[in-house]
């Protein structure tokens, strides 16, 4: 029950439960909170690098395969220590590059 049929069955006389009045209330207050609390919901930080396994789900492509291109100086990797990383920029350019 909106808060419009609430205060038009009070204004005809009819008797309402405390419940219903909560509830009305309730649903209008959440109506116009809806787009404000969406506004502030914080967006998910994707992270700029990404090990192999995670480039080749991004890439849709078989670790073996992002290893490849890796091997061949297709994609360019950023190493730390023994790690190796693709930049997501990297990866998005590569997929620009291979449109057909």
């Amino acid at each position: 029950m909106t808060i419009h049929r609430v205060a038009f069955r009070a204004a005809e006389g009819k008797p309402l439960q405390l419940r219903e009045i909560e509830k009305a209330i309730a649903e209008e207050v959440a109506t116009l909170l809806r787009p404000h609390i969406a506004a502030m919901t914080p967006q998910v930080i994707q992270p700029a690098l990404m090990d192999v396994k995670q480039a080749a789900a991004y890439l849709g492509r078989s670790e073996q395969a992002v290893q490849h291109l890796i091997r061949n100086r297709v994609l360019p990797v950023v190493r730390y220590g023994r790690r190796v990383h693709l930049h997501r920029r990297d990866l998005d350019a590569w997929i620009e590059a291979n449109k057909e």
